[in-house]
């Protein structure tokens, strides 16, 4: 009887803290974000300039367009837990999710698509917002106090359109628009969704309810794309940098590793590499190199944000970043029923943040289509490195050769272990060196 009591207790203690994190991360009011006309605003490689005409309706389009990927609740249960949501703990896994869905974005509809959809997308007004809030709250504590499930109330709403495809081509990119949102479904069969990146952490010692960094969740990433064996993803990798350092023929060795032997074609690369943008805190002086490297349209983000809360950054105006923030929670959405709905998969307002908060600690990601890409792209990044860099030394550097010719140790890994012993050393001092995300 007192186990069953201590039992009872547990549930109830459980229910009751999913229900104040389902109000605590849901409290969001629609709060303006306010842009200068005067100056431009730069978005994953595309620039905007408000004062013309038309301008401000093309960025929305844009930044709606992305994938926006948040905390979410009453998923199914991740194996080994009892968890059946990430609030609280999962925002840099959210933040990885939202770079890599970029990277698949250019690699599967190229840079210049945009969702057809995306100004009907609206938010709530605040006052709705705010009620909406206290109503789900109040319901959510009550259903936990009963056993009964929670209510849901939506927060984003989308106009009701009917969507007809002028030509084959429309059509075929809301296929692969759907298609990727679908692999980042948080169910355990979704290829690159929290169960399956959650697996992968295990292999460096992380679990669910664990904080991670930037760091760590860009291995994790990479082995999620290795892993996947899905025949549209066998034509692109992950390349993570080494101590800072991109090995060039590293790179190229991945991209012209083919599964099937009959595909010369070379691999597409997302390339991602964690730096730390200064000590304690960050150093302005990286501010122009920042900017710079989210000008380019090699660009697919940043993983960072600000000490205990991790953003991505995708753009920025004069001395402020733009950012999608995944401090929001949502309701499941199954993503294996047919046309299943969208809209909470993408942001209605982008939120800007100065970037004298920002944490030191991040990963820069970036996407080449080829070989040929990847090498024009190394060359317009050193000489980035070398002007922002100055006097000092660069925060990461492109070398030629394999980094076995530098005396690092080069293990080949198999089924049964993830990640090598190097690598397991390597994300155990990344871990205890970065910032607490909440």
């Amino acid at each position: 009887m007192e186990a069953t009591g201590t039992d009872e207790v547990d549930k109830l203690k459980t229910k009751f803290i999913s229900a104040w994190n389902n109000m605590k991360y849901s409290w969001v009011l629609k709060t303006k974000t306010y842009f200068s006309r005067n100056s431009p605003v730069l978005l994953l490689g595309k620039c905007y300039h408000f004062k013309y005409e038309g301008n401000v309706e093309e960025f929305r389009k844009d930044f709606i367009s992305r994938i926006w990927l948040t905390y979410r609740e009453e998923f199914p249960q991740i194996e080994g837990s009892a968890l059946t949501t990430d609030c609280g703990w999962g925002c840099t896994l959210r933040t990885g999710q939202m770079l890599l869905a970029q990277g698949l974005i250019l690699h599967f509809l190229g840079r210049a698509w945009t969702w057809p959809d995306a100004l009907n997308i609206e938010n709530s007004d605040s006052e709705s917002w705010t009620s909406n809030t206290v109503k789900k709250f109040t319901a959510s504590f009550e259903a936990s106090l009963s056993g009964e499930r929670e209510l849901k109330t939506p927060t984003v709403s989308q106009k009701k359109t009917i969507r007809r495809y002028s030509d084959d081509h429309e059509m075929r990119n809301e296929i692969y628009h759907r298609k990727i949102i679908s692999w980042f479904g948080d169910s355990p069969l979704a290829l690159f969704g929290l169960h399956q990146l959650i697996e992968y952490g295990k292999k460096s010692g992380k679990k669910a309810g664990d904080w991670y960094g930037p760091a760590v969740v860009a291995h994790i990433l990479r082995k999620a794309v290795e892993e996947a064996r899905h025949p549209d993803l066998q034509g692109i990798t992950i390349y993570v940098a080494q101590d800072c350092t991109v090995y060039s023929s590293d790179v190229i060795d991945k991209q012209c590793t083919s599964m099937a032997s009959d595909n010369i074609d070379d691999k597409a690369v997302i390339i991602l590499i964690p730096v730390r943008l200064g000590g304690e805190r960050t150093n302005t002086d990286y501010l122009d190199f920042v900017k710079g490297i989210l000008s380019l349209e090699y660009c697919v983000g940043i993983i960072g944000g600000k000490p205990k809360q991790s953003y991505y950054f995708a753009g920025f105006q004069d001395d402020s970043l733009i950012y999608m923030d995944p401090h929001y929670c949502q309701s499941f959405v199954d993503v294996s029923i047919k046309d299943f709905p969208l809209e909470t998969f993408h942001c209605p307002s982008p939120k800007k943040m100065s970037f004298r908060k920002m944490d030191p600690s991040c990963t820069i990601g970036f996407y080449c289509r080829n070989v040929q890409d990847f090498k024009r792209a190394s060359e317009e990044i050193t000489k980035m490195l070398k002007i922002s860099s100055k006097e000092r030394y660069p925060l990461f550097t492109f070398v030629n050769g394999h980094s076995r010719d530098y005396d690092f140790t080069s293990t080949t890994t198999n089924e049964e272990d993830l990640f090598s012993e190097d690598e397991k050393k390597r994300l155990k001092r990344f871990s205890t060196e970065e910032f607490v995300l909440l």
